[in-house]
């Protein structure tokens, strides 16, 4: 496993005035990044590529739909746009260095019709992340869908559910993304989840139930580790919490209540905690 950091503990977007953030990360055990991005034309992609390499900090990408993507549209105009705009993020992420792009790319966060998925809705998903498999292909990109909570998404909540979607895209490129705040609220057990995804399960985002410190709430981080370590999940564990975020910055989710962390003891005080859990397992191993 690879303990690693977003970027949206500082902020929802990076780019160059991020990028003193990077060499403090190594120090304190950390040896992966990741970007989020909502629009890949936004991003300074080979700006990134170099930063994370210059700090030796392998790469991962999140990325989020913005407003006009929707692969689930009843709208074929829209649905033909979103597909694009995922080719682009394939595209954005392989430039940026990283070999694995998750996020719940299926549907735009807080798209929330009232009602159930409709077998059409499963079917124009299921058509556009195939379309992607050529495209995954060229770049050797993994996607990892992620299951978000039911106040966030209709579509795909739990890890169950995402898994049958990936077995029905029959794409081998295509896994699971579990994180642990959006679990906590949708899956009776973690660890156990986790478990039961096999191979399908290709990263985690390391997230407390409040989005803060991870280890300062009730995650039963310890056990998921365990599981982790025992399956053999050789992908990254990546902190993702929400510290305070500058005046007018975009958040991924509305935050009526802002987090007292900041993005340092998020990413800090998260990565010892979870670097000893790792060493644990490790030194328990041998």
């Amino acid at each position: 496993m690879k303990l690693g950091v977003s970027a949206f503990g500082w902020s929802s977007t990076f780019d160059e005035s991020h990028f003193h953030l990077l060499p403090a990360l190594r120090a304190h055990g950390l040896e992966a990044f990741e970007v989020p991005f909502f629009d890949p034309a936004e991003v300074p992609a080979a700006a990134i590529r170099r930063a994370l390499e210059a700090d030796d900090l392998a790469a991962t990408v999140c990325c989020i739909l913005p407003p006009g993507i929707n692969p689930i549209s009843p709208d074929a105009v829209i649905r033909r746009r979103s597909h694009d705009h995922l080719r682009q993020c394939v595209e954005t992420a392989a430039e940026l260095g990283a070999t694995l792009l998750g996020g719940p790319m299926y549907a735009p966060i807080g798209y929330l019709p009232g009602r159930r998925r409709t077998g059409d809705e499963w079917a124009w998903a299921v058509e556009a992340f195939q379309q992607l498999g050529e495209t995954l292909d060229s770049h050797k990109m993994t996607l990892a869908l992620e299951p978000v909570n039911f106040g966030e998404t209709f579509f795909l909540t739990t890890t169950a559910d995402t898994a049958a979607f990936c077995q029905a895209v029959g794409n081998p490129r295509l896994g699971v993304l579990v994180d642990t705040f959006h679990a906590n609220i949708e899956e009776k057990n973690i660890a156990a989840s986790c478990r039961a995804l096999g191979p399908l399960l290709r990263h985690i985002h390391a997230s407390e139930n409040d989005r803060g410190i991870p280890g300062s709430g009730h995650i039963d981080f310890p056990t998921l580790i365990r599981t982790l370590d025992e399956t053999g999940y050789d992908g990254s564990l990546i902190i993702e919490g929400l510290g305070r975020l500058a005046p007018g910055t975009h958040s991924p989710v509305p935050q009526w209540r802002r987090p007292v962390e900041s993005g340092d003891q998020i990413a800090f005080e998260g990565a010892k905690y979870l670097g000893q859990l790792l060493q644990e397992c490790r030194s328990n191993s041998r």
